[in-house]
């Protein structure tokens, strides 16, 4: 399978001697992998908001910051007729 440039895993040696040409990448076709066993993303700067705290790991500053709706109605699983597992009586 051939994987274009700008979606592929770069190995950490290919990163050394690529390196502008993988910040171009990440600037024009997105985040860029790299690393041999532990992998790792190059992304702009300007993808992540510069108001998240160095300390904070991403995947938490995203919980915490992603967009919630308002006014969500969630059906109740009572009125949908199925059988809710540990609740409701087995059948006979």
């Amino acid at each position: 399978m051939t994987q274009s440039a700008s979606h592929r895993v770069w190995s950490v040696e290919e990163a050394r001697e690529n390196l502008p040409e993988i910040l171009r990448l990440a600037e024009e076709d997105g985040p860029q992998r790299i690393g041999d066993s532990k992998i790792f993303t190059l992304a702009p700067e300007t993808d992540h908001p510069s108001e998240m705290p160095e300390s904070m790991p991403l995947g938490r500053w995203l919980v915490e910051n992603t967009p919630r709706g308002t006014n969500l109605e969630i059906p109740s699983r009572r009125e949908s007729g199925r059988k809710i597992p540990f609740i409701d009586e087995p059948d006979e």
